[in-house]
């Protein structure tokens, strides 16, 4: 690398801050090419899903609600109860692991491809500025431009739609947490009614304008802690947007230079970093993988009729030891495991039972002997039914003989709730061998064994 990369003073500080501590403010070159064309896609897919999805129901419920006030969580159709924090503890520890082993493999994917800080920024804000004040050069002038006529109305129409896109997003993110309902109700009702609701879509709303009007990149370089661990994630074999030192210097000013490398130092991957990095520089925590100077490069290898890749998806070691991509033996067993954490989330949420019983003899009830010779023991039971689907449970005694008396009748649950109540166990005491015996219980639903309990039944023996 040059003695300028080499001396590594670029790490001092951070690209968006200068050497008096004042805020260095990033307008990139608008970006296009190949990458720029598939991150579209990928974003606009991720933008369809979540105002979209809200809307879907499944049997009159959400398909997707993360309601943590009242803790009700329903994924994909499936009803998830407090009952299940264990499950989502679980699944918050396997998605960590699976965030280490991800990046450790290929590097920050994650930040450039579908953040929802890149996703908003550079498919929704940033076009609508680079329509209204232009490309980068013209949002320079604009900003030193005294304020007239052009400078105002420019100014008021951008933070207009960048409110109107903050508010939106706010209310589909909040979809995520009440329903669609909820945000009618919202928007049909007097505010006295919903005022916290109110007060807090608008506090959200604020908090979207800020960042995306002037906060920025300062999120990724500043705030968020997935960019600091990096450091500790990625190692020579991760994959990263990387710049080939090894062919591109020495960097040349022109085409034909003598001893020069293919980099013809056009700073156009500068100009197009949203974070305001050189990635000539190698690896930097600023560095969010959005491929926008893969882009620039490629275009500019093109013009000097220089193959492309200059600057590419690759590793360290690729680059140092210029060979081509392997799949490493690493790179196969992270990848294995990556394929385990999901698979093991996937049975954990799909094959959670439907109901959950609840079985425990009444405290400081001891047996009775009943008029027929039976001995009675009396019982609490909960039911919670975590379907979409009603439900008429039948319990039946497995191994001993004897009755079970129901005091409100059959069983019949509605859907998403809880059934409470007590019933009376009646066994033969010649069956029972000790005073404190273990009876099977089996719970049924259209004649299917769902669960088996355990309960502890007192005899006279």
């Amino acid at each position: 690398m040059s003695e300028e990369n080499n001396s590594a003073s670029f790490r001092n500080s951070i690209s968006t801050i200068d050497d008096q501590g004042k805020r260095i403010y990033v307008n990139p070159k608008k970006p296009k090419g190949r990458f720029y064309n598939r991150r579209k896609v990928v974003g606009w897919s991720l933008l369809t899903i979540l105002f979209v999805v809200p809307f879907i129901k499944v049997s009159g419920y959400p398909l997707f609600l993360l309601d943590i006030i009242h803790r009700k969580f329903i994924l994909f159709g499936v009803h998830f109860w407090p009952q299940d924090t264990y499950l989502f503890a679980i699944g918050m520890i396997s998605l960590l692991v699976f965030i280490i082993l991800f990046t450790a493999v290929y590097g920050r994917v994650w930040c450039g491809w579908t953040c929802p800080q890149t996703v908003f920024l550079e498919i929704l804000f940033r076009p609508v500025e680079y329509l209204i004040d232009g490309d980068r050069n013209a949002q320079a002038k604009l900003k030193e431009a005294p304020w007239n006529f052009e400078k105002i109305w420019k100014r008021v129409v951008k933070y207009f739609i960048f409110i109107v896109l903050s508010v939106l997003i706010t209310n589909a993110l909040l979809s995520w947490v009440i329903g669609v309902d909820g945000i009618y109700d919202l928007m049909s009702e007097p505010i006295s009614e919903h005022l916290v609701g109110f007060v807090a879509m608008l506090i959200f709303s604020g908090f979207l304008f800020f960042v995306y009007s002037w906060f920025r990149e300062q999120v990724c370089t500043i705030l968020c802690p997935y960019g600091r661990l990096q450091g500790v994630l990625l190692d020579v074999n991760s994959i990263n947007v990387s710049y080939d030192y090894k062919r591109g210097e020495p960097r040349g000013k022109a085409k034909g230079e003598q001893e020069s490398g293919d980099c013809i130092d056009c700073k156009q991957c500068v100009d197009v970093c949203p974070t305001g990095i050189d990635i000539r520089n190698g690896t930097q925590l600023e560095c969010v993988n959005c491929t926008a100077c893969i882009d620039a490069c490629d275009a500019v290898m093109d013009k000097i009729n220089k193959p492309r890749g200059l600057i590419r998806y690759a590793s360290e070691k690729e680059i140092s030891e210029k060979s081509g991509f392997k799949f490493t033996t690493r790179m196969k067993g992270y990848t294995v495991l990556l394929v385990g954490v999901l698979v093991f989330l996937s049975v954990l949420i799909f094959g959670r039972a439907e109901l959950e019983t609840t079985i425990l003899r009444t405290p400081g009830m001891l047996y009775q002997q009943q008029e027929n010779g039976l001995i009675s023991n009396l019982f609490n039971i909960k039911i919670i039914n975590k379907s979409i689907d009603h439900k008429d449970v039948e319990l039946r005694l497995l191994k001993h003989k004897g009755i079970i008396f129901l005091p409100k009748g059959d069983i019949s649950i509605d859907p998403s709730s809880i059934y409470e109540d007590i019933f009376i166990l009646k066994i033969d005491p010649t069956t029972l061998d000790v005073k404190k015996n273990v009876i099977e219980i089996g719970v049924y639903v259209d004649d299917r064994l769902i669960e088996t309990k355990e309960v502890t039944f007192l005899g006279d023996k």
